[in-house]
Order: structure tokens, then sequence, then C-alpha cells
């Protein structure tokens, strides 16, 4: 299936009359606790990335409710593993609306899980505020239940694009993942590269595990590149830097989801030297309220500072925020009225900025560089 009918495909009925069935918003949960809906990749290959993003979601949950939550409301986080399964996930997002009583969505961490689950967002009236993918499919057409907090990854590919270019690197050679991440991708890449001057020299699928990376990485080393983007995450970024820098002395692009901690802990010295986008604000130095709150509860929980954490913590508070905004009479669509409503406002280090028709609220992309004993260097 070509990707313009992915697209297509998957935000066909986004903005469908819901059905008068589910006019009403759901009720809050048991106990007066308003809940929170999320489905997400808890099984499967790639649930190993999603643990500490997990824990992080708890930290913020359990610092908020500590201050008294929503106007004295707890709110209570309900995860469902859905495997990265679409279908799954439908499944799980109905269940939790259904079910759980769940007044926002939050969380969802696969592109094509996001897709799926639009038109039940327009059928149930309920809103998806922060999910763990970037990509500018999902954001291609307005939804009016549907927002992001963190840029995309057509962002990310073109501070990386720009960034080789400035230093003379423009043959450029993309590995992409052999799934519908990796095929949306593709063309991104492609345009990014058409815009700066660059050329996209060689271009190859990955397996999802990584185990053809030495494969991959010779068919693109023909090209003689001068750089590399790694557009996967997961488990195959390990086999395939290994494969890189075996074969190739270039310098290695990569997009913010692939940056975990447990793989470059695997990489060990192979990891030096890795260049990776970020989309959040820099938490290893505490010098905003919302760095120093991250450290503080990092502290408690007697856990070092790192960026997955830092992720799903961010990710969480943000909607908590908007929550308490919207005050103890919290409903979906008094939410999403609060969102619309915001403009632009710095959240404790963050800037975020809304409005009725920008439901995308963060562009900021940085780059790091991976440097000696695994740590970052702006």
């Amino acid at each position: 299936m070509g990707v313009g009918l992915q697209r297509r495909h998957w935000l066909a009925g986004a903005a469908a009359l819901a059905s008068p069935a589910w006019a009403a918003p759901p009720t809050p949960g048991p106990g007066g606790e308003i809940v929170i809906g999320q489905s997400a990749h808890l099984s499967g290959t790639l649930a190993g990335t999603f643990t500490n993003v997990v824990k992080g979601q708890e930290l913020a949950l359990e610092e908020f409710n500590r201050r008294g939550g929503v106007a004295g409301r707890r709110v209570r986080l309900v995860t469902l593993d859905d495997a990265y399964d679409p279908k799954r996930c439908v499944d799980n997002v109905r269940t939790l609306i259904d079910t759980h009583g769940a007044s926002v969505l939050f969380g969802l961490a696969s592109t094509a899980n996001v897709g799926a689950v639009l038109p039940t967002l327009s059928e149930r009236k309920v809103p998806l505020v922060g999910v763990y993918t970037g990509a500018p499919a999902l954001r291609a057409r307005h939804h009016p239940y549907f927002f992001t907090l963190m840029a995309s990854y057509r962002d990310e590919v073109v501070q990386m694009v720009r960034n080789l270019a400035t230093v003379g690197r423009t043959q450029i050679a993309l590995a992409y993942h052999d799934s519908p991440f990796g095929q949306l991708m593709l063309p991104v890449v492609e345009e990014a590269c058409r815009e700066a001057g660059s050329t996209l020299v060689a271009k190859a699928p990955l397996d999802i595990p990584g185990a053809q990376s030495a494969t991959t990485v010779q068919a693109l080393a023909a090209a003689a590149p001068q750089a590399l983007i790694f557009m996967a995450f997961g488990p195959a970024l390990v086999p395939f830097v290994r494969a890189a820098r075996a074969q190739l002395g270039v310098p290695i692009y990569c997009p913010s989801i692939a940056n975990s901690k447990a793989l470059l802990q695997a990489l060990g010295d192979d990891a030096r030297g890795l260049a990776f986008t970020n989309i959040l604000p820099y938490p290893m130095r505490a010098t905003s309220t919302l760095t120093r709150d991250y450290a503080a509860a990092m502290e408690r929980a007697r856990l070092p500072v790192d960026f997955d954490h830092f992720f799903g913590y961010l990710n969480l508070r943000l909607l908590l925020e908007m929550m308490r905004r919207t005050g103890k009479s919290l409903t979906s669509q008094g939410l999403v009225n609060t969102i619309e409503g915001l403009g632009k406002l710095d959240f404790g280090g963050y800037t975020l900025a809304f409005g009725p028709h920008n439901h995308h609220g963060s562009s900021f992309v940085e780059l790091l560089i991976v440097g000696p004993g695994g740590r970052f260097i702006r």
C-alpha cells in the first residue's frame, strides 16, 4: 500500500459525526477519581524501550496527586497493553472509555495505532493529548480531539539534514525500519534533503530487530555516503551502529525515539559520537522549575536522571497541568476548550502554543552528541 493511501486510510473518518449514543462525555471513575486512559506496548519486541517511560509517567502522577490533584480530585492512569497492534489498541481505547470511564486518552505509542484510533476519538468525543510518535502524517489534517506536545519527526529530520549541510556533508544514506513508521518517514527524509540541497545517495530498509544490519550497511556503503541517518528505533540500533562502525567511518544521526538508555549502555564505546535529535528540555541540569521538579522526583525514587524517564514524566506532567487548569468539573470537552484557549505558555521551562486550529504545540528540536561514558554533549 502506498504512503499516500496509507495516510488517507489511517485518517479516514477522523472528522466523522459522533453517534448520538456517545454524545455525552464519559463519567468520572470510581470514588470521584478522574481517569486517564493509555494503550501502549507493554509486551513484545519493543516493550523494553518503554519501561522507563512508564516509570517516568508514574513519578509525574504521584507528584501531581500529592500536590492535590485536580482541585482535590485524584487522577488515575489506566494503561492497557496493545503489543503494538492497531486493532488491539482500538479495542483498548473503547474499553478505557466505556468501562474505565476515561475522560482523556494519553500516551499512545505507535503511528499506526494512533491513526487507527482517530475515528474513535470523533465517535466518543474524547481527546487524545500527548503521544509517543511524531509522525507528520498524523498531523497533516486537523482533528478536533487530537493534540500533540512534542515536535514532529519531520521537525527532527529537517534539523538533522540542515546540521549535516552546515558541515559540508550533503551526500546522505538512509536506513529505515521496514514498517509503517519507516515507510512513512522515507518520503519525509527525501523531501528534507531536497529542501536543504542535499542528496539522498542511498536508502535501504532495515528489519525491526536489526538482524540484517550488516547487509543493510553494506548496501548503503556502496554509495560512499558522507553521513548516515538511522530512521528506526528499538533493538536494531545496536547491531546497526556496530555494523556501520565496522564498514563506514561517517557520522550517524538518529531520531529522539531511538534514544534509549539501555541500548546506549549495550553499545558501550560504540555509542560515542552518535548524534540524536532531542525534543525535550535538557534534563541533566536542573535549571528550570520543570527540570528541578523532575530531579527531585528521581531523587525520591532513587533513580539517576535520564531522558527515558523524563520523556514519560514531561508528557504526563503537561497533560496533568492542562487538566488542573480545566478545574474540578473536568469533562472531555472542557479539557479541549482549555487546551485550545492556552495560546503560548511556558510550562516551567518548556513552551507550548495552542489554539482552536493549532493542536500541535511544539516544534522544539536540538542536537545532542554521545560523549565519553555515554554522557550527552549539547
